[in-house]
């Protein structure tokens, strides 16, 4: 499929971007007003682009076919202003299909972030938990060089998996949904995740 994505136009990638198993995120370093992330697929080719407008009162990310900006794929929009427990909606850019939404447990994440993972219809149908309490405790009040890890998960069943990789000048994600055999999650609202998580937290930690 790698080989095939590197030669097919563009507007025929729009599926095909989404089949892939692991993609690994890097945010972009010279980067001073809103967050910036290339999204590359496994075979290292740039699958998406995200940018969150700067200046906004409610935060605003937007997931693009690449860093030209001229296929706008998913957009990610806060519901409330500067709302540390905030509600994202996942719109697709292309039909205006909502996909779901994030939102972030603002008590628990003080200690251990935790996001909820809310459907079309705004039930809860899953979760995106750091790690461990422990390490969430060291990474608050002693040290935040070391790396986070998200597990995502529907119901009881891990989903996907969203590790940071040690590197205070460059922030690098890798997202893995290779455990996710039957396809519960939809990529789209998995890719939304992590580019809000690479957003959210980055900026938090230092990153942005």
């Amino acid at each position: 499929m790698s080989s095939a994505l590197q030669t097919r136009p563009r507007s025929e990638l729009a599926s095909g971007r989404f089949g892939q198993t692991r993609y690994m995120l890097r945010r972009k370093f010279f980067k001073i007003f809103g967050g910036a992330f290339h999204i590359y697929d496994e075979a290292g080719n740039v699958a998406f682009y995200s940018k969150m407008k700067a200046f906004k009162l409610k935060e605003d990310l937007r997931v693009y076919s690449g860093e030209d900006m001229q296929e706008e794929l998913i957009t990610i929009q806060a519901r409330s202003i500067l709302d540390f427990g905030a509600t994202y909606d996942v719109t697709d850019a292309a039909t205006g299909e909502r996909l779901g939404a994030l939102r972030r447990k603002a008590l628990s994440s003080i200690l251990r972030d935790t996001w909820l993972i809310l459907d079309a219809d705004g039930q809860e149908v899953g979760k995106v938990e750091e790690d461990s309490m422990l390490l969430a405790l060291v990474r608050r009040f002693l040290t935040n060089l070391i790396p986070q890890t998200f597990t995502g998960t529907l119901g009881s069943e891990q989903v996907f998996s969203f590790r940071q990789h040690f590197n205070p000048f460059i922030q690098k994600i890798d997202l893995d949904f290779s455990v996710d055999t039957q396809r519960r999650l939809d990529r789209r609202l998995g890719i939304a995740a992590a580019v809000l998580l690479c957003a959210i937290e980055g900026r938090q930690s230092g990153g942005g």
